[in-house]
C-alpha cells in the first residue's frame, strides 16, 4: 500500500538524520570474501547499522533468472555500504484505484462505483517512468543492524537472538528500508533483551516469479525471490556470529508477501532437505495469490516473451538492464487484473511442490519451529474491486483472479461457501463485503489457521483490530518509533500501547520463545479452541479465530485450479 511506502521513507529519514557521517572509528567485521565497515552508530539508540552487505553475487548476465550465487571475493578495499540498493519494482494501475477507495472509506467519501476495472494493456511506446536511482538488477544486499553491547560482546559465547524481516509489496515492490529502532527498543524492555535486527532484498515481479513449463525446460529456476532468501537466511547462519548473534536462535518476520514468504519458507521442499535455517516465524497478514495451475504460468511466461519480441530465455538474458525492467513494469502495471500482481509464488514441483497449506495438512514441513502468526480484520477490502454489487460480479472477480477454475469450484464458492445471504447469517451483509470475505479468506487469514493446525494446535495468533484495521495497517505499528501517536489518521499509528505491545510480543518472541508484554494479559496458544488475541482500542482480549471453519477447510484442498 502506498500508505506503507511513504512511513517507510519517512522512517529511512529519520534513520538517516541520527547516525554518524562515516568514519574511520566506526567498526569494521571481515565476511573472508570482503572487508565491511558500519555506515554509522544511532547514538540514541545505541546501534550500528552495517548497509548493504553484499549477500549473493549479482543476479545479470548468464545469472538472471538463476538461482542466487555465492559473492566473489573482493578483499582490495573496504566495503562502507555507502551505496544503497533496490531491487527493480512496479506497482498494478488498479492498486491507484483501490488506494483512493480506502482513503474514501476513512474519510466517510462516497465510495459507490459501478465501473469494472480492465487491464488496459500495453504497446509498444508505452514508455518507461523514471526509475528510482538506487533501482538495479545488483540488488541482492542485507542490512545488519546490531546494538553496541551485543557488538563488545562477540566472541564471547553469549550470542544474541537475531531478527530476520522480510518485507511486503504483492511480491513486485519493496524494499529492506525500514527503520528497526522502535523495535531495537522494545527488545531492551524485556530480560536481558536486546536483539540484532536484519533485513534483505530479494527479486520482484518477473526477474522474481517467471515459472511455467518452457520457462524451466529452458533452464529457468521458478520462484527465485524465494531462493533469494533463503539464501540471505543461509548467509545469516554463516556470518551473524561476525556481529555477535547467534545462528541458533534466529526469527524470521515479515507482512503480507513478507509472510507469505515465510509460509513458503516453512514448507520449503516439502521439508525433504532437513531443519529450515532459521527456528521461529512470525508471519504477519501472510498471504499470496496461490498459483498451481502450468497453464496459467506459462501464460504469463509467454507474455513476457512477447513484450520484449524475445523467443527464448537466452534471448532474454541477453537484453539490457533497461529493456527486463520495463518489461517487467508493462506487465505488471498494465495486465494485472484488479487485486492481482501478475506474479508471486507458484507451484514449482521443487522449492514449493504444492501450495503450503496442502503441505501444512499433510505434515510436509519443519515442525521443530515455533510460531506466532497474525492477521488484520479487513484484510480484503483493499483487494475487492469497489464496484462489485451483484453476484454476477462476484463471480466475475473469482474467474479474473482463478482464470483456470473449474465451474464446479466456482459454484460451490458463490453457492455453498459464500452464498448471496444478506441477512446476518454469514459475516457479510452487502456484496462487497461478501467478496471481500472471500479475498480475506482465500488469499490471507485462512492461512493463518492453516499454521495453527499443522503445528498442532501450539502456535500463537493475534487479529489486528485497530480500526479501520485494512492490509498493511499494522506495520507502522510494528516499526513505531514512540513519541506522540495520531489521534486524526488512521492510517498511522492510533493506539500507543497496541504499537508498544505488538513490538514486545515480537521481540520477546525472538528473545524467550513465547510472546508476552508489560501490563498486558497473558498471550495463550492457539489450542483446540482456536484462540487468538485481539489487539483493539477497546482492550487486548482473548478470542475465538474465526477462520477456524469450513471456508477455509475448503481453500486448503487447492481446488482452484
Amino acid at each position: 500500500m502506498g500508505t506503507s511506502s511513504i512511513l517507510q521513507l519517512l522512517g529511512a529519514a529519520t534513520l538517516l538524520g541520527a547516525v554518524h557521517a562515516q568514519n574511520s572509528s566506526l567498526p569494521i567485521v571481515d565476511l573472508g570474501y570482503e572487508l565491511h565497515q558500519a555506515s554509522g552508530f544511532n547514538e540514541t539508540g545505541g546501534f550500528y547499522n552495517f548497509s548493504n552487505i553484499r549477500y549473493a553475487a549479482p543476479p545479470v548476465g548468464d545469472l538472471r533468472f538463476a538461482a542466487p550465487q555465492a559473492p566473489a571475493e573482493n578483499r582490495s578495499t573496504v566495503n562502507t555500504g555507502d551505496s544503497g540498493r533496490i531491487c527493480p519494482q512496479a506497482g498494478p494501475l488498479w492498486s491507484r484505484i483501490a488506494t483512493q477507495f480506502l482513503v474514501n472509506l476513512v474519510l466517510g467519501f462516497p465510495t459507490n462505483s459501478s465501473t469494472p476495472f480492465v487491464p488496459p494493456g500495453s504497446n509498444d511506446s508505452t514508455p518507461l517512468p523514471p526509475q528510482d536511482p538506487r533501482t538495479s538488477e545488483d540488488c541482492l544486499f542485507l542490512d545488519v543492524f546490531v546494538p553496541e553491547r551485543i557488538f563488545s560482546a562477540r566472541g564471547k559465547g553469549c550470542g544474541a537472538p537475531v531478527l530476520v524481516w522480510i518485507y511486503g509489496g504483492g511480491y513486485v515492490v519493496g524494499d529492506k528500508y525500514n527503520n528497526p529502532a522502535g523495535l531495537l527498543a522494545a527488545s531492551g524492555n524485556v530480560s536481558d533483551g536486546e536483539v540484532i535486527y536484519v533485513a534483505m532484498n530479494y527479486r520482484l515481479g518477473a526477474l522474481g516469479f517467471s515459472s511455467g513449463p518452457t520457462y524451466q525446460a529452458e533452464g529457468g529456476v521458478s520462484n527465485l525471490a524465494l531462493l533469494d532468501q533463503r539464501f540471505a537466511l543461509e548467509w545469516v547462519q554463516k556470518y551473524i556470529h561476525l556481529f555477535g548473534g547467534d545462528p541458533e536462535r534466529v526469527t524470521i518476520f515479515g507482512e503480507s508477501a513478507g509472510g507469505g514468504s515465510i509460509m513458503h519458507q516453512i514448507t520449503a521442499y516439502g521439508g525433504l532437505k532437513g531443519p529450515v535455517p532459521f527456528q521461529q516465524a512470525v508471519p504477519q497478514s501472510p498471504g499470496w495469490l496461490p498459483m498451481s495451475s502450468q497453464v496459467q504460468q506459462e501464460d504469463t511466461y509467454q507474455r513476457l516473451l512477447n513484450i520484449t519480441n524475445s523467443s527464448s530465455l537466452a534471448e532474454l538474458r541477453a537484453l539490457s538492464s533497461e529493456e527486463i525492467i520495463r518489461a517487467n513494469y508493462l506487465q505488471v502495471t498494465y495486465d494485472s487484473p484488479y487485486g492481482t500482481y501478475t506474479y508471486g509464488p507458484v507451484v514449482d514441483g521443487f522449492f514449493t511442490p504444492q501450495q503450503p497449506g496442502q503441505l501444512l495438512a499433510q505434515g510436509h514441513f519443519d515442525k521443530s519451529l515455533r510460531v506466532m502468526v497474525g492477521h488484520n480484520t479487513n484484510e480484503g477490502t483493499y483487494f475487492t474491486p469497489p464496484y462489485i454489487n451483484s453476484t454476477a460480479a462476484a463471480v466475475a472477480q473469482i474467474r479474473s483472479v482463478f482464470p483456470h477454475i473449474p465451474n464446479s469450484s466456482v459454484e460451490h464458492i458463490s453457492e455453498t461457501l459464500y452464498p448471496a445471504v444478506f441477512d446476518g447469517t454469514y459475516p457479510y451483509t452487502s456484496e462487497f463485503q461478501r467478496a471481500s470475505l472471500l479475498t480475506s479468506e482465500a488469499i490471507f487469514t485462512c492461512n493463518t489457521h492453516y499454521l495453527g493446525t499443522g503445528f498442532k494446535n501450539e502456535t500463537y495468533s493475534y487479529l489486528f483490530a485497530i480500526p479501520p484495521a485494512f492490509h498493511g495497517l499494522d506495520v507502522p505499528y510494528t516499526y513505531y518509533e514512540g513519541g506522540a501517536v495520531s489521534a486524526l489518521n488512521p492510517l498511522e499509528v492510533t493506539n500507543r500501547t497496541v504499537a508498544i505491545a505488538l513490538q514486545e510480543f515480537i521481540t520477546s518472541f525472538a528473545i524467550e520463545g513465547r510472546p508476552s508484554a508489560d501490563g498486558i494479559r497473558q498471550f495463550n496458544m492457539y489450542g483446540e479452541d482456536a484462540r487468538v488475541l485481539e489487539l483493539n482500542v477497546t482492550g487486548i482480549e482473548e478470542v475465538m479465530d474465526t477462520n477456524a471453519n469450513e471456508r477455509c477447510n475448503w481453500w486448503q484442498k487447492a481446488l482452484y485450479t
